[in-house]
């Protein structure tokens, strides 16, 4: 209803707005901002509402309206345990909060909404779209691709991907991820994500610089879906249930790599669970952040088809395309590229394989490689991506 009430061209901040546009904000902030049962803030000043579990924003969408959930649930995944084989090392630590301390148990931390939050998102672009208009079909080195990926909007991606095949059958996917912070401005963003997808249902999960979205040019946690005509990020709109008392799903990293540096890096998994629930897991020990439920979806009821892994950009129209990444395109050395690794599927049984060949697509003006390099004692495969964008540095 934003979109239609607030003028792009014309609302630039509170004092622009009429008395009706400022009352129908107001509205919507009573909606979005629900009672706390604590107000706390992380190192960096952002302010979250600790929220009880059942009066979360999720449970304003009428297709949970008769719900069972509750703050205990777990993920009803046995092949995600503590003691899986599939193991990295993942040096990211969640402890953002102040000395005030996080949310208790029995509530979820929301980030508290205001009016420039609001009209911020009334400037988000279209979300990102792509289509297939042939089958991949991946050579011996692992990384060429004869299929063609169309990429939509102003929207750039250098990503890796199981080759397409629309009797693909897939429970979910995962990474370890390098964060870092590459420059944005106005409403460019830039990030890495994982993606699973469906016919038109589409989850998404990673980090992110995205001063529209958040109002800073910090490097955030965030989670998107899409299902069918729906989509928003994190808990903007209804739909995902949050069930980790202290992750919130946009909060800021402490830690950054630098390139050539110390390498922070964080472990996400997609995964569905018997009962249908798509779940964002985090780290080694798998920590369970929050599910979408399957009531949300149509094509993705049951298993995905697509899976891709990499950097993708934004810039609206004539604006020079952001750095993605490092900033600097793949040397083949996980000590200055950005990159994913430990890319796995889990397949319909809920085994997690860890993937080895891929096919690759890259927009101008950055690249991608999907790289065998070596790791201390051990080998591993690696979405190398990244490049400066339009920017004046390589």
């Amino acid at each position: 209803m934003l979109y239609f009430m607030l003028s792009y061209n014309r609302v630039e901040g509170q004092k622009n707005l009429s008395k009706f546009e400022n009352a129908e904000l107001e509205k919507q902030l009573k909606i979005l901002n629900k009672p706390a049962v604590k107000t706390v803030k992380t190192k960096y000043g952002d302010t979250y509402d600790c929220v009880d579990f059942y009066k979360q924003r999720a449970f304003d969408n009428p297709l949970l309206k008769d719900h069972n959930f509750h703050p205990k649930m777990k993920s009803t995944l046995s092949t995600i345990k503590k003691d899986s084989t599939f193991s990295s090392t993942t040096n990211r630590s969640w402890t953002i909060w102040s000395k005030d301390g996080g949310c208790p148990f029995g509530t979820v931390p929301v980030k508290r909404m205001t009016k420039d939050d609001l009209i911020r998102l009334t400037r988000m672009p279209p979300p990102e779209d792509v289509t297939f208009n042939a089958e991949y079909d991946v050579s011996n080195n692992n990384s060429r691709s004869n299929g063609r990926y169309i990429s939509s909007q102003e929207y750039k991606v250098a990503i890796a991907q199981i080759s397409y095949n629309p009797h693909n059958k897939f429970a979910g996917a995962g990474m370890k991820t390098a964060v870092y912070n590459p420059q944005v401005n106005g409403q460019q963003h830039s990030g890495c994500r994982l993606k699973i997808h469906k016919g038109s249902d589409i989850l998404q999960a990673g980090w992110r610089v995205d001063p529209t979205l958040y109002g800073d040019t910090k490097t955030r946690f965030f989670i998107h879906f899409q299902a069918g005509k729906i989509q928003c990020f994190n808990t903007v709109c209804p739909g995902f249930v949050q069930v980790n008392h202290d992750v919130p799903l946009d909060g800021s990293f402490t830690d950054i790599s630098q390139r050539g540096g110390e390498i922070w890096s964080m472990k996400i998994y997609i995964n569905r669970d018997s009962s249908g629930n798509r779940w964002i897991l985090l780290n080694d020990d798998f920590t369970r952040i929050g599910f979408w439920p399957q009531s949300l979806f149509t094509d993705l009821k049951n298993f995905a088809t697509n899976v891709d892994w990499g950097g993708v950009v934004y810039s609206p129209p004539g604006v020079p395309k952001p750095p993605m990444g490092s900033s600097y395109f793949p040397i083949e050395n996980s000590s200055y590229d950005a990159y994913c690794d430990d890319v796995a599927i889990v397949n319909k049984e809920g085994k997690i394989i860890e993937v080895d060949t891929l096919a690759t697509h890259t927009d101008n003006p950055y690249k991608v490689e999907f790289k065998r390099l070596s790791y201390g004692a051990i080998y591993k495969y690696f979405v190398l991506y990244g490049g400066p964008g339009e920017s004046t540095h390589v």
